[in-house]
């Protein structure tokens, strides 16, 4: 008995293996999530930054003018970009867990249908679905002779009823944790100031999505803010702390790239992240406490810092949103002061000071943040 159950175990896991099907965190937790940053940065980000550029310049007007009506739905340029968010994800997902054309290209119908359901919550719900249908369609691919049926109707099948079942709940408890943290940092914003900031920014360094968490998260307000905070100390304080390693091209790539490529040097010494997270530390509650920066622009954007200038501008945006809305009257200097400071100023200090300490106690050496 013992050992038929052996046999019957190997072979499923021989299958599993055939089928590229691999139940761990790494690839759920930080390929498909990392996957699902970047299909939200092609289409909602994107249509941000056009609807920015359309509003505030008149010559780019046309970026937010009608170009489509579907039913009684107006589509610009802009808002194109954000309709497909959900399709977007969900098939970046797929190409994340290796999936076969028939099924990635099914998973735009899930990504479409976990979204919309999920309501403000949609990015965790099409995370969950996405995953499991993409799995589902994988165990089918051309298991058959009728393939080009089979394994469209099974990942859509699955992907449908998992979003009609699980994408209202999932997107309200995505949501219920996100006005917990937005609640608690009002409540408390030094101490809840200091924690997203450090939790937030660190996750952008490690090799998951800060982003695709905010935006899973709906994390904006105060918290939002305070994640800004956190992940511009990550990279731009790395970015130059690592200057005189890596020069320009450090600067840029980090700066305005990603600080995940220090990963590989922490490994090697852990030590050269203490002066981001210190960073962050101080800048989280000077931008939650002090200058009040708040992110009200789209979810996303808390957690990319100066990725591409996108927590910059989701900021602004947010500025100009709330003054459509009538709940702020002006951009006023104190708001420029405390965005030029928070992101950029401070962390070039700060982190360069920081790190200087540490290699005169010998914790930090030179050559540490060297960029292959």
């Amino acid at each position: 008995m013992a050992e038929e159950k052996q046999m019957s175990t190997g072979k499923v896991k021989a299958f599993l293996q055939k089928k590229d099907i691999e139940i761990s965190l790494r690839r759920y937790g930080i390929d498909a999530l990392g996957a699902m940053a970047q299909g939200l940065f092609c289409t909602l980000l994107v249509g941000t930054i056009l609807s920015t550029l359309g509003t505030q310049f008149h010559a780019l007007d046309f970026l937010v003018k009608t170009i489509a009506t579907v039913g009684a739905t107006e589509y610009s340029v802009a808002s194109l970009c954000t309709a497909m968010a959900g399709p977007a994800m969900a098939a970046a997902i797929g190409y994340a867990l290796k999936s076969p054309p028939l099924v990635l290209f099914s998973l735009i119908v899930v990504g479409f249908a976990a979204n919309a359901l999920g309501g403000a919550g949609g990015p965790l719900a099409v995370l969950v679905i996405a995953i499991l249908a993409s799995e589902f369609g994988k165990l089918v691919s051309k298991e058959t002779k009728v393939d080009i049926l089979v394994t469209p109707l099974v990942t859509i099948g699955v992907g449908v009823a998992l979003a009609a079942w699980w994408a209202p709940a999932l997107g309200k408890a995505a949501m219920w944790v996100g006005d917990l943290i937005m609640w608690a940092t009002n409540l408390q914003p030094f101490l809840m100031g200091i924690l997203v900031a450090v939790l937030v920014g660190m996750a952008l360094t490690l090799p998951i999505s800060s982003a695709a968490i905010c935006a899973a998260l709906g994390l904006t307000g105060l918290a939002g803010g305070a994640a800004v905070a956190g992940c511009c100390a990550q990279m731009v304080g790395f970015a130059f702390m690592s200057f005189p390693e890596n020069k320009w091209g450090g600067l840029v790539s980090q700066g305005i790239g990603t600080s995940m490529l220090q990963m590989g040097n922490i490994v090697k010494n852990p030590r050269i992240w203490i002066a981001p997270i210190v960073t962050s530390a101080i800048t989280g509650p000077l931008a939650t406490c002090v200058f009040k920066m708040q992110m009200n622009g789209t979810p996303v954007s808390s957690g990319m810092g100066t990725c591409g200038l996108v927590g910059q501008i989701g900021v602004y945006t947010g500025w100009v949103s709330d003054i459509a809305a009538g709940t702020k009257t002006s951009i006023t200097a104190m708001d420029w002061t405390g965005l030029v400071l928070i992101c950029f100023v401070l962390p070039a200090i700060l982190c360069p000071l920081i790190n200087f300490g540490l290699k005169k106690i010998g914790w930090v050496k030179e050559g540490d943040m060297k960029l292959d």
